[in-house]
């Protein structure tokens, strides 16, 4: 049977760019990359943000402190080049709301497209230094991403989308989700945090084993 992946996830979270990778790597090892059905779920890492978010700089100055935050940036834009990744946090000005993200991602996933469009948003965002809160820039990363243009409108304003994100974060609050990445296999296995690759090819064997 093929497996099944569903992870929570927000595309301004590193450590979730970095898990996509990781797992990514894993399944192409085992050959399983194109029988595996991944869903992604929203998880906002601030859903108290305003709509149109705030300035990094003081966003992370009053999360870390100042000088923690660069340290925790060169950390990660250096785990990043290990994994083929070009963090660009200088470039990056705004922290945004991913309420919108996410409603494209649902539309997405409704068309069997969700997985281009979470790689596009996290590289639109953390590559390419974009807002994600900003509703032509989610145009732009869903079109270029193979939505189309009238998909992409109706899903930034789409009540019922919005109903459906906002239903799949509570249920991540009632199973104790409180951090992402999180990765649920085949309905059974959790899966916390960006596993190394050698250690997803270890579970990932153990399970089909079973």
């Amino acid at each position: 049977m093929p497996l099944t992946i569903s992870v929570f996830s927000d595309v301004i979270c590193p450590w979730c760019y970095v898990g996509k990778r990781r797992l990514e790597r894993a399944l192409d090892q085992l050959g399983l990359r194109e029988s595996t059905a991944i869903a992604w779920l929203p998880f906002e890492l601030n859903p108290g943000m305003p709509a149109d978010g705030m300035e990094r700089a003081l966003y992370r100055a009053r999360k870390f402190g100042p000088g923690r935050a660069a340290e925790l940036d060169a950390q990660m834009a250096e785990l990043g080049r290990q994994e083929g990744i070009g963090f660009a946090f200088e470039t990056m000005t705004r922290t945004p709301s991913t309420r919108r993200a996410h409603m494209l991602i649902a539309a997405a996933g409704q068309r069997g497209r969700a997985d281009p469009v979470v790689d596009a948003l996290f590289r639109a965002y953390f590559e390419e230094g974009r807002d994600l809160g900003d509703p032509e820039i989610l145009r732009q990363v869903g079109i270029a991403a193979g939505l189309e243009r009238d998909v992409v409108d109706d899903a930034l304003g789409n009540a019922q989308l919005r109903a459906l994100v906002e239903s799949l974060e509570q249920q991540a609050a009632g199973m104790q989700v409180t951090g992402v990445p999180f990765f649920i296999v085949d309905r059974a296995w959790a899966v916390s945090g960006a596993q190394p690759t050698e250690q997803w090819v270890g579970l990932l064997q153990e399970r089909r084993a079973e």
